[in-house]
């Protein structure tokens, strides 16, 4: 009984130490086949950085080129250390395996389909101000599975891919300008022509307006102590551009308002009692 005992471990050891080289070739094939990796996606840079492509299409291409490379890379080790594996083998029990993997890991491969298409449009760069689902700020980054969104306050919020892809995104900053609005209020026994012609005026003074395209200024609504107009004005696209630009104009409306003896109301509010109220001196009735 110890003598086959000794028998079956004298040759797994000879078929280990038989192996040992294959494993040496197996292993420097991978080694190889990351400093080709390296050496490609530095070419890839640079070629893509020629072409001047998007940052995230540039990752994309880099990504593929990696992935590509490590897969041959990966096919040549396996075929090295089994060598009745034929390529043709391994891409059908590749094919098979996909099957399950992909129900499996269904979520992550939605997540990794929907990160190639978005580096693919051309919409939604790195840079950009989106409003999701509920999430807003700055693109800071995207991978082939999330995308990292820094929110105006500061905190990072990870989301991903299938989500930006499946869902309703608006690009704040998509162009170099866009639409901002302010309420205005003015008393109902003021001149509406005058009072817009001094909002119209106070919006034209402020530098960030491009006054080009256009100032809008409508009487828009009978509010419970006022008559609303509605200011319309082109920006900069960004939220702190837009910020900035209504700040600016409050102060230049409200300054031209005041000059111009507009009145901007506070709310009034109106009791009615169904009895009379007393208003006599309470004091010297109690006396």
């Amino acid at each position: 009984m110890i003598s086959q005992i000794d028998y079956q471990v004298t040759n797994m050891w000879n078929g280990f130490v038989a192996t040992i080289p294959v494993i040496v070739i197996a292993i420097i094939v991978l080694l190889l086949t990351g400093i080709v990796a390296g050496s490609a996606v530095k070419i890839t840079d640079k070629i893509t950085g020629k072409a001047e492509l998007r940052p995230s299409l540039r990752n994309l291409t880099e990504t593929l080129v990696k992935l590509g490379i490590w897969l041959l890379g990966f096919t040549i080790a396996a075929i090295v250390i089994f060598p009745d594996l034929t390529p043709g083998s391994l891409f059908a029990g590749l094919g098979i395996g996909a099957v399950a993997i992909g129900f499996a890991f269904q979520d992550i491969f939605e997540n990794f389909l929907a990160g190639v298409l978005i580096m693919l449009r051309e919409k939604m760069r790195i840079g950009d101000v989106i409003e999701c689902e509920g999430i807003s700020g700055e693109v800071e980054h995207i991978t082939l599975r999330e995308t990292h969104i820094r929110a105006a306050s500061g905190e990072l919020t990870v989301v991903p891919n299938s989500i930006l892809f499946k869902n309703p995104v608006e690009i704040l900053t998509d162009v170099d300008q866009r639409c901002h609005t302010v309420v205005v209020g003015v008393s109902y026994d003021t001149d509406l022509d005058k009072a817009a012609e001094v909002i119209r005026k106070a919006v034209e003074t402020v530098d960030a307006v491009d006054v080009a395209k256009g100032i809008d200024v409508f009487a828009s609504e009978f509010n419970t102590s006022s008559i609303d107009f509605l200011v319309r004005w082109w920006a900069g696209s960004s939220p702190r551009d837009g910020h900035e630009s209504r700040d600016k104009i409050v102060r230049a409306i409200k300054q031209a308002l005041d000059n111009a003896g507009i009145e901007i109301p506070f709310p009034y509010v109106t009791h009615t009692f169904k009895q009379q109220v007393p208003l006599g001196d309470r004091s010297g009735a109690e006396a």
